[in-house]
């Protein structure tokens, strides 16, 4: 099983660990809440090494990722980020990612955990594309919460904006930092070298960044409203199912296009919706929902730790109506009442 270079650092701080993708990481520390609301009201870090990324450079890069990706990255320019998916060709989402843009010609592309080669290998089969694995011989740190812009600020000089990139000399080591993340809040992640990246561990420790764990980072993008693959989104889903058509740009020629302006024409049969319990009971993935016109299930559920009742995203078909918002949740033989609500649903207390 592979380990993250900061692996002792985890151990030393009592980090509880568990397999994800074949990699050990930790879950959580002390305490699953105590993250989650260290990251809702102040600053914390994770260790999300175990995440896919590679470098993708090459005469032929920006077609590729034009014909690959659903979005359109010339919508953007160097030194930005773009949310955008890859597709198959019946409209299936075969990985939500994140594309880091650098240079003319040069990115780094991040796809999920699971689908760290299939994604480099699609890449790599592109004329004109030469990819290098950055998973191998790189750290990545996720640090989040509304204090992780003055946090990255201290460290490196500047904090990037939402959605920026950023490059710095850190110590004796580059690093590369981005505005992005999955917890809802601001913050950044940090990509460098193994030994660089337990340096910025170790000093993110002594500033009393709060370490958290993979189960903090999943309570934290439920409340945010943020999609998971492999519960949320797969290839059985397509964008305008799962409500990501935003990550969608009809202006170019892409693998999965036919059949998105098909289920655009016809329009979609289910739709992903969050909602918001009123009676007690936690939602789990796989329950049963109903509302007045439909059915479906839920493919993730949790207890809010900032509403302190249950939420939860779930496929219902035929979609609900516009300002419908009447659904219950089977728990335990009883159905319990709720809300249709539009994530992130933490905002819905401020």
């Amino acid at each position: 099983m592979n380990r993250s270079p900061l692996h002792d650092l985890h151990e030393r701080l009592g980090a509880r660990f568990v397999d994800f993708g074949g990699w050990e990481m930790p879950v959580q520390y002390e305490s699953v809440l105590a993250e989650h609301r260290a990251v809702r009201s102040g600053a914390g870090w994770f260790d999300v090494t175990h995440l896919g990324r590679f470098e993708l450079t090459g005469t032929g890069a920006e077609q590729a990722l034009l014909g690959l990706l659903s979005n359109d990255i010339t919508g953007i320019a160097p030194g930005q980020t773009q949310y955008t998916l890859m597709l198959d060709y019946d409209g299936g989402i075969i990985d939500d990612l994140v594309v880091w843009w650098w240079e003319p010609g040069r990115y780094w592309v991040f796809p999920n955990a699971a689908n760290h080669h299939r994604v480099m290998g699609a890449f790599a089969l592109e004329p004109g594309c030469d990819v290098r694995d950055l998973q191998t011989e790189t750290v990545l740190i996720a640090i989040q919460g509304p204090e992780a812009p003055s946090v990255i600020e201290g460290l490196f000089g500047d904090a990037p904006k939402r959605f920026r990139t950023a490059s710095h000399r850190w110590e004796s080591g580059e690093i590369g930092l981005a505005g992005t993340g999955y917890t809802g809040e601001r913050g950044g992640e940090v990509c460098t070298d193994a030994q660089t990246g337990h340096r910025l561990a170790e000093r993110l420790v002594s500033l009393s960044v709060v370490p958290c764990g993979l189960a903090s980072r999943d309570t934290l993008r439920l409340e945010a409203g943020l999609p998971l693959w492999g519960s949320d989104i797969d290839g059985s889903t397509t964008p305008l199912e799962a409500g990501l058509d935003f990550a969608v740009a009809m202006d170019h020629d892409f693998r999965g296009r036919a059949a998105l302006e098909s289920q655009m024409q016809e329009g979609p049969s289910r739709r992903l919706v969050g909602f918001v319990l009123d009676e007690k009971g936690i939602p789990r993935h796989g329950y049963k929902v109903r509302t007045p016109e439909g059915q479906g299930e839920v493919t993730s559920g949790n207890l809010s730790p900032v509403l302190e009742t249950g939420i939860g995203l779930a496929y219902v078909s035929p979609p609900p109506a516009p300002g419908a918002n009447g659904i219950e949740v089977e728990i335990r033989e009883r159905w319990v009442r709720g809300r249709i609500v539009k994530p992130p649903f933490h905002k819905e207390r401020a």
